[in-house]
Parts: structure tokens; sequence; C-alpha cells
């Protein structure tokens, strides 16, 4: 038996960048940062970063080139594939990236808002916002409850209820 699974907790190092295959497959791209943060043992802070490839297909990557940018913070779940390929001048290059399959948005409500401003009264409903919402690569809201509890008064936030499947596990 074997296992490749990786779980990566970071911010994107750049916007997405879409694309869609000759046969009209989503594709996107992005580099995601992860830091480590130690102290070495003279008990200076020490700060090291790593820098993943990301690539997510079909509807994971139409979402992610719709709601991600520069900076965001998210959640991925994936598996690790190398692959080669021939540059410009002809030398083969060697490339090891995460494909990822699952995906969730971490951060405050206003990291999701693209384009900065913007009211969310009555968008809580719509799914403009997708804050702590998961998405699979088969594009399936895995952690989508219905609430029909009617808005509060003045468009304040009602606190979803409490799923222990949307904690990170760690």
């Amino acid at each position: 038996m074997s296992v490749n699974k990786v779980i990566l907790v970071g911010n994107l190092g750049k916007d997405p960048e879409l694309r869609y295959t000759p046969s009209g497959t989503a594709v996107t791209t992005f580099s995601l940062a992860t830091t480590e943060r130690y102290k070495d043992r003279d008990g200076n802070k020490q700060t090291k970063t790593e820098w993943h490839n990301i690539v997510a297909w079909r509807q994971l990557a139409e979402i992610c080139g719709k709601y991600l940018h520069k900076g965001k913070q998210i959640y991925i779940e994936g598996k690790i594939q190398n692959r080669s390929y021939d540059d410009r001048d002809g030398n083969k290059r060697y490339i090891s990236e995460v494909v990822m399959n699952e995906m969730q948005m971490l951060g405050s409500r206003d990291d999701n808002q693209q384009g900065g401003g913007g009211s969310y009264a009555g968008s809580q409903n719509q799914n403009q916002n997708q804050g702590g919402q998961s998405y699979n690569q088969g594009g399936q809201n895995q952690n989508a409850q219905s609430n029909n509890s009617a808005p509060q008064q003045g468009g304040s936030f009602e606190e979803p209820v409490f799923n222990p499947d949307d904690e990170i596990p760690f």
C-alpha cells in the first residue's frame, strides 16, 4: 500500500492563473508559501519560507480563479506530482507540484472580497463571500449547511452551527 497526500496551509504568492486546455478543461496554477518560525540554538528567532507550486483542475480551478488572490490564506489537500518539460532553449526541466483536490479559504471575511470595498448586506445568501466554505475536485461544497433561520435585524452576521468536520485536522 502507498499514500501520496499533502496538506498545506499557506498564503498565495501571486494571483492564480486560470487557463483552459484545447479541450476546454479549466486549469489554474499559483504558488503557495508556507512559513515556519522557530528559535535557533542561540535563541534568535528564525523564519523559513517554502514555496509550493499548486495546480487545480476543472471546477475547482474556476473557483480558485474567481475567489483567490495574492496574499489569501488557504488550506489545501492534494498529491505531489513530478513531471518534466522542455524549456524554450530545449533543455529538459523537472518540476514538483501539488495537484489540489480540496481547498478551504481561511482568514477574515474581508479577505474574500475581491476588489476591496463593497457591502455584505444582502449577499450572505448569494454565496458571494466564500469564507469558511470547502471545495473538492468534484466541485461539491462539502460543508454547506442549509440555514432556514431568518436573517437578523440590521444585516448582522449569525454564527453558523458548529460542525467538527469544518475544523483543520491538526
